[in-house]
């Protein structure tokens, strides 16, 4: 599902490229190249509103959802979902997600729009009938404002996350269904699903991810036949999530266990008998509550 998501993306955004935040300008921002490993931006340039909008919307008050033709017969369970995802990725605190209290705004999401677009998801295949010019799927865009967003936070009883926010760096020894386990790098061929997985999950959050090189594991010395125990050395910014992920045939579905240093401070969750999409979210979402000060990792999934 993550890769499907990953490619519609792609395919709704010819040219799409990671653009830096205004504190990166003259560095290399999020999305950059990067010589080290997989670098995944969670930040891309969005098509052009149809209509009026106020300047200048950050990115952290946008959000996407797919949806059936463009008409009003799912445009508000998008700007519900939209309004969902914008409130946890403007404050970084995830519980908001699933509060009752959110659940009562995102009834009337359209009263917090700014303006919104849509972009045909099969723009490149012919119609054939009317009934394909309705019911083709297509990428709403929704743009909110971000005073009242800032406002919605504040009855809420949070905030805007302003700080800078952390690169979310994944070491993981996988042991999937087939016999023979790895550590997920940007290399690593059975990892490339995963990868994308963990691309969709950042861009979810509002934060970047980025894969180790096969370089850096074995600089670390993370392998297959040894896996670190201790704290491995982070860069600035860099929030390293050390952990393991294995298929249960009896569940069915993934364990993921995690453990990460932030700022002084040692953390450990997980999650059991879900897809690696959940699994990922789930990582993501610990290091968020923890960077943003909103949470421990380990409270919910």
């Amino acid at each position: 599902m993550a890769a499907l998501l990953q490619l519609l993306f792609a395919t709704s955004l010819p040219g799409a490229q990671a653009q830096p935040t205004a504190a990166d300008a003259g560095a290399q921002g999020p999305g950059s190249p990067s010589a080290n490993g997989s670098y995944f931006g969670s930040r891309l340039v969005p098509p052009k509103p149809e209509g009026s909008c106020q300047p200048n919307i950050g990115p952290m008050y946008q959000a996407d959802a797919i949806v059936t033709g463009t008409d009003m017969r799912q445009r508000p369970w998008g700007f519900s979902q939209t309004l969902r995802e914008v409130l946890v990725k403007s404050s970084g605190d995830p519980r908001l997600e699933d509060d009752p209290r959110t659940a009562q705004f995102a009834v009337h999401a359209d009263r917090f729009v700014a303006c919104f677009d849509y972009v045909d998801m099969m723009a490149a295949v012919p119609l054939h009938d009317d009934q394909g010019t309705s019911d083709r799927p297509h990428k709403l865009t929704v743009y909110f404002i971000p005073a009242k967003i800032d406002a919605l936070l504040a009855q809420l009883g949070d905030k805007p996350w302003r700080g800078e926010r952390p690169i979310v760096l994944p070491v993981l020894l996988v042991h999937g269904r087939k016999p023979v386990p790895y550590v997920l790098s940007a290399e690593v061929p059975a990892g490339e699903e995963q990868r994308s997985s963990f691309a969709t999950a950042a861009y979810q959050f509002g934060v970047d991810v980025r894969v180790p090189s096969d370089a850096e594991l074995r600089a670390w010395g993370a392998s297959v036949g040894h896996f670190p125990s201790e704290t491995l050395p982070a860069s600035a910014g860099e929030a390293i999530v050390v952990g393991t992920l294995d298929w249960s045939e009896t569940l069915p579905g993934w364990i993921g266990k995690w453990r990460m240093r932030w700022q002084g401070a040692d953390y450990r969750w997980g999650i059991s008998g879900v897809n690696y999409d959940a699994a990922f979210r789930n990582i993501v979402r610990g290091v968020v509550l923890a960077a943003s000060g909103a949470g421990s990792p380990d409270q919910g999934n």
